[in-house]
């Protein structure tokens, strides 16, 4: 979750939605983010709204503090049912994210999972998720998540070479992530993703390769594999602009990624969104589809975005301002915005073409059509669901998906 937040106009202190935002909601799915804002160090590459206990200290007090954030956290989900109304869907996912969300106690993040469920129930088959740091968890951490209700982990892996964790500033230690994959299966986690980064300064194919291998020998169902992007105002930046590291570079990103899909699909594993793969259906990452796909979700937690019917708004960025507000019986929203039907058509092209399935050509004006069949000449979309009426990007087209898209919308 990046840490700037978007212009619009202001949320209501009561949190109240646009009557478009809840018509029609019965037939769309519905997910929460939790958003867990703290980290013990700040890795160099990292851009989102995450706070380590030096940067809160004075700015904030006991309630910026994450020994009662889950209570805080509650009193949002609690503000959503509000807000909602008699809205009858059952959570179909929940997402909690970070940030290092089991920098908490694992009891924590189960009565967070607690408040969505019995503030507004859960799908009998929902998925609940959680980001783990491998170095904050062990195996009796997992069975208790386990035991209170998660059924999928995400542990950041991002390389399985020191040096290049050093560059990133990461902390933990190569094959400790390999084991914790061990460990939740142990738990009984049906459903494990491995988080990876390529292209940061000084990795090789080679070691990429090898971060590839340790990955998939780990046995998870699901992998992501993110290229490295340099933020302004991260230490990253900062070491790159004074010459300490190479800048990263777009050939080597697209390399990796060919690498990555080869080695993935060899695996076993097959793509289903430009930057995920997984070993079956089932693996896929559910929360993120709905994200993809225009669902409805409820983002708690500083900084949080959240949408539903169109409407897009966002919680303010800091936890002392976030605890401050619900503990004044206000909305924690910063600002929002009411989509208009051109910027959800757009939106709509922009993730689902990242897709597998890819998007509806019907979705295309007249410029956007001619420069479909135009990519679909260049080998950049499938020539057989382009027949069938759909856009979907070949690997050719996935390693230039942006300018891709840019071309459908424009």
């Amino acid at each position: 979750m990046p840490s700037a937040l978007p212009d619009g106009e202001p949320m209501p202190e009561d949190g109240a939605l646009p009557a478009s935002a809840l018509a029609g909601a019965a037939s769309r799915p519905l997910g929460f983010y939790l958003h867990v804002p703290y980290c013990a160090t700040r890795c160099g590459y990292c851009d989102f709204n995450t706070y380590t206990a030096t940067e809160l200290r004075g700015s904030g007090g006991v309630l910026a503090s994450r020994d009662n954030y889950a209570d805080t956290l509650t009193d949002e989900v609690r503000l959503a049912r509000k807000v909602l109304g008699d809205d009858p869907r059952p959570v179909r996912t929940v997402f909690v994210g970070g940030g290092t969300p089991t920098l908490l106690a694992a009891g924590d993040l189960v009565r967070m999972l607690a408040a969505v469920r019995d503030e507004f129930g859960l799908a009998d088959d929902a998925e609940i998720t959680t980001e783990a740091n491998p170095e904050s968890v062990d195996d009796a951490y997992l069975a208790e998540l386990r035991e209170g209700g998660f059924n999928r982990v995400s542990f950041g892996m991002q390389s399985a070479k020191q040096h290049v964790l050093k560059v990133l500033d990461r902390t933990h230690t190569p094959g400790r992530p390999e084991a914790c994959v061990a460990e939740a299966r142990a738990a009984g986690f049906d459903h494990v993703n491995l988080d990876l980064i390529y292209g940061t300064p000084g990795e090789t194919d080679d070691d990429w390769r090898a971060t590839l291998d340790a990955a998939i020998g780990a046995g998870p169902d699901h992998v992501s594999a993110y290229a490295l992007i340099v933020e302004e105002g991260t230490q990253l930046a900062r070491r790159i602009r004074r010459g300490e590291v190479p800048m990263t570079d777009d050939d080597v990103h697209a390399d990796r990624y060919l690498i990555a899909d080869e080695v993935l699909g060899r695996a076993g594993f097959s793509w289903y969104e430009v930057s995920n793969w997984a070993t079956s259906e089932a693996g896929r990452c559910l929360h993120n589809e709905l994200y993809w796909r225009g669902a409805d979700w409820w983002g708690a937690g500083p900084g949080a975005h959240s949408h539903a019917g169109g409407v897009r708004w966002w919680n303010v960025k800091h936890p002392g301002a976030y605890a401050a507000a619900l503990a004044g019986g206000r909305s924690p929203g910063a600002g929002r915005e009411v989509l208009s039907e051109e910027d959800r058509r757009v939106e709509r092209v922009l993730l689902e073409l990242r897709l597998v399935e890819g998007c509806p050509l019907s979705l295309l004006k007249e410029a956007g059509l001619a420069a479909a069949r135009k990519a679909r000449d260049e080998g950049l979309l499938e020539v057989a669901p382009y027949a069938a009426g759909r856009a979907v990007l070949t690997l050719r087209g996935r390693l230039l998906a942006d300018a891709v898209v840019r071309d459908l919308v424009d």
